[in-house]
């Protein structure tokens, strides 16, 4: 194996790691808001890492930048899907008591 190899397979690796961790915290957090976290930050860093492993292996190839765009879309895409979940969460009272420090949105739930 080369050292791109390597450091692909590393990747790769790393990346399922994360996922597997984002899974976990899925199924132990309490609530959806702490859910939400788990769902995003280390889900989307996982899938950027696979990514670029397979950007490594596949580097000579025409669909690098098919995993280009999907990283793109990813990224553009996650925060808005976190938000919308959110404020969703919050408006039907999915939260724990206690939690919020600030109450941000006000009077907006009507």
């Amino acid at each position: 194996m080369t050292a791109l190899e390597w450091i692909s397979a590393g990747l790769i690796v790393l990346g399922a790691l994360f996922a597997f961790t984002a899974s976990l915290g899925i199924l132990r957090f309490p609530d959806t808001l702490t859910r939400m976290h788990a769902a995003t930050k280390p889900q989307v860093v996982g899938l950027i890492l696979i990514l670029f492993g397979a950007g490594i292996e596949l580097r000579a190839d025409a669909n690098v930048w098919m995993l280009g765009l999907v990283a793109l879309f990813t990224i553009l895409t996650a925060p808005v899907i976190a938000h919308l979940l959110g404020r969703t969460a919050y408006r039907e009272q999915r939260h724990r008591d206690g939690m919020l420090r600030v109450n941000e949105l006000g009077d907006e739930i009507d």
